[in-house]
């Protein structure tokens, strides 16, 4: 459901912009409202929840989908967690719905959809996986990148059940708020991939801002 925020740029807390290709790894307060907005549109951004406080409680997409009974995020899904604590729920939203089933790409993946020679192209795992090995203090290692959500990704569902990639049905400035339900970290890919059209072929960057609970 589209639904413009109350927010103001000019009032938030800090604002941070992830180039094309990079990660962002940090932690959000329960109470503050994280916003993500694709700059030059048809980006993909590929994202982790955590319980800041007891990380091995994480993002759940079989439980989010099962509770709320629809396969995309918009407006009003709360994000449960894998113990079906409530996470984030999704407060703004000016794209309209958003990918929790296409997961993220890595060398294997690009390998068997593309051809071999895209093994070696940069992946979100890859940034993820250089996220968590360079900030050890956060509490993660590999064994936590499980499933993820793929913001302002359009990865619709076939009637036999399979899914296709699609061009992105995000826009320059569309967003996304996410009022944080516990302390949260977050890890962000802000997806490289050259191969199919969630980037338009052609990855752009992405901007972060938080505001605090008083905004």
């Amino acid at each position: 459901m589209l639904q413009a925020s109350s927010l103001n740029q000019a009032n938030a807390a800090w604002s941070e912009t992830v180039a094309a290709g990079n990660y962002w790894l940090g932690r959000i307060a329960r109470g503050e409202t994280f916003r993500i907005t694709d700059l030059k549109g048809n980006q993909a951004v590929d994202t982790l929840f955590f319980n800041a406080n007891q990380p091995h409680e994480r993002y759940s997409a079989f439980d989010t989908i099962r509770e709320q009974g629809n396969l995309y995020l918009t407006t009003g899904t709360t994000l449960l967690s894998d113990e079906l604590n409530p996470m984030l729920t999704i407060v703004a939203d000016t794209c309209g719905r958003h990918d929790t089933l296409g997961g993220a790409c890595a060398g294997e993946s690009n390998t068997v959809r593309y051809s071999l020679d895209k093994k070696t192209m940069h992946s979100c795992r890859d940034s993820w996986l250089l996220a968590v090995n360079t900030h050890p203090d956060m509490g993660l290692t590999k064994r936590d990148l499980s499933h993820n959500i793929n913001f302002f990704m359009n990865v619709p569902v076939t009637p036999e059940g399979g899914l296709t990639f699609e061009d992105g049905i995000s826009a320059p400035g569309k967003y996304v708020e996410l009022r944080a339900e516990m302390d949260i970290l977050v890890l962000i890919s802000n997806c490289p991939q050259l191969n199919n059209p969630c980037n338009g072929y052609n990855p752009t960057p992405i901007e972060l801002a938080t505001w605090s609970c008083t905004a």
